[in-house]
């Protein structure tokens, strides 16, 4: 791979099992197993996807529910292996995919930066280093030594977006989490995430919401069905995005109008 890509899929596929019948029981399990009697089929969640992305990009990924936008990232973060063709990341990957993710209950939010920061690829060191500046950023000062059961869900939140951002990959993985809390505290992660995006780190970012998507990325891939279906400037794939939903509604009425003849 040359040195100026960030990320490159060659005739990937991912393919999942869907099981519609297992034992209700250990016993019954077993005795399912052996009588090979569990019955499932096969479900392409991304189906022969070839695409490049270049260091520094900011990459929107698009599409309707199922399309396969977070088993794509999913992917790229090595959570998954494709079924068939290869995927290449070059360099550090942070996923924020779900904040938090790893955090334990009954540690303190001081304990559990720790805990994250060690899931995420960092040493005791570099948490140390960092420490002051995550809990800056979380502005739970005052309740990090009190355990995360006891916090809300938006101050969980903000602790797992501090410490993703602090841990200086070269590619950001986002899924519906780039900006999370309060007004103040939603501008304070675009600021950081434009800060980290000038660095030169590289970004994926999956979301519904176009406006924002606009300002953060530059490009866009679609997906559709587990396919690319477009990829190139953001303007002109969310309008190609909006035109899937127009022909679905379209359908939709016409469907409506053929009902109301019966």
């Amino acid at each position: 791979m040359s040195d100026d890509v960030a990320i490159r899929f060659k005739n990937v596929s991912l393919h999942y099992r869907v099981f519609h019948e297992r034992g209700q029981s250990l016993k019954g399990t077993v005795i399912s197993k052996l009588k090979r009697r569990d019955r499932f089929e096969v479900f392409p969640a991304i189906r022969n996807i070839s695409f490049e992305i270049k260091k520094g990009e900011s990459v929107a990924i698009v599409g309707r529910n199922g399309s396969g936008k977070t088993t794509l990232l999913k992917l790229v973060a090595n959570i998954f292996p494709p079924s068939a063709g290869t995927v290449e990341v070059n360099g550090k990957v942070a996923p924020l995919l779900e904040l938090g993710a790893g955090f334990h209950p009954d540690l303190t939010g001081l304990e559990n930066i720790y805990l994250n920061g060690i899931l995420l690829g960092l040493s005791r060191k570099q948490i140390n280093e960092r420490l002051q500046s995550i809990v800056e950023f979380s502005e739970l000062g005052p309740f990090i030594d009190a355990p995360l059961r006891h916090y809300s869900s938006g101050m969980f939140m903000r602790l797992g977006f501090a410490v993703a951002v602090h841990v200086d990959p070269d590619i950001l993985l986002f899924d519906e989490v780039i900006a999370v809390g309060d007004q103040g505290f939603q501008r304070k992660c675009y600021e950081k995430i434009m800060s980290i995006r000038e660095q030169g780190c590289t970004m994926l970012v999956v979301s519904h919401v176009i406006d924002t998507l606009k300002r953060v990325c530059d490009k866009a891939l679609l997906l559709d069905g587990g396919r690319i279906v477009a990829f190139g400037p953001l303007d002109m794939v969310a309008e190609q995005y909006a035109s899937i939903f127009r022909k679905l509604e379209e359908e939709r009425k016409s469907s409506r109008s053929v009902e109301t003849l019966f």
